[in-house]
């Protein structure tokens, strides 16, 4: 090999190519397939809703997750689409669903959504609320 190869081959390996700015990253929330059935049944009506979720102070242990439907998206709402279902994270309520997994359970007496929240630190006895 000449020593103009050398040369030309070790330039090439030496230039990087630029970095793209855009990067994966991991939804806010996620929902099972149980909570997606839900949430598709829920919006089959008339007018077009979303599903909001945010968290409140409130109970005892200081925190509990709050559900709302709204019409539109706000300002700084994250949006978490999975599965064709569209769910709004209230911005504020961010840091604290961060990787949490949104699910629907039904049993005889009752049915809810329930999170399973990897942040969480501290539950109080009936589960409503919780501490990060």
């Amino acid at each position: 090999m000449s020593v103009a190869a050398v040369v030309k081959k070790a330039a090439a390996n030496t230039i990087s190519q630029p970095s793209s700015r855009l990067r994966l990253r991991k939804a806010a929330l996620t929902l099972t397939p149980a909570a997606v059935d839900r949430l598709k049944s829920l919006y089959n009506g008339p007018e077009p809703r979303l599903l909001r979720v945010g968290v409140k102070q409130k109970g005892c242990s200081g925190n509990s997750y709050s559900l709302e439907f709204t019409d539109k998206k706000g300002k700084f709402d994250e949006v978490v689409k999975q599965d064709g279902v569209t769910v709004l994270v209230d911005s504020k309520a961010l840091i604290t669903v961060l990787g949490s997994e949104m699910d629907y359970i039904q049993n005889k007496l009752s049915s809810s959504f329930v999170f399973s929240n990897p942040n969480v630190k501290e539950t109080c006895g009936c589960g409503e609320s919780f501490k990060i």
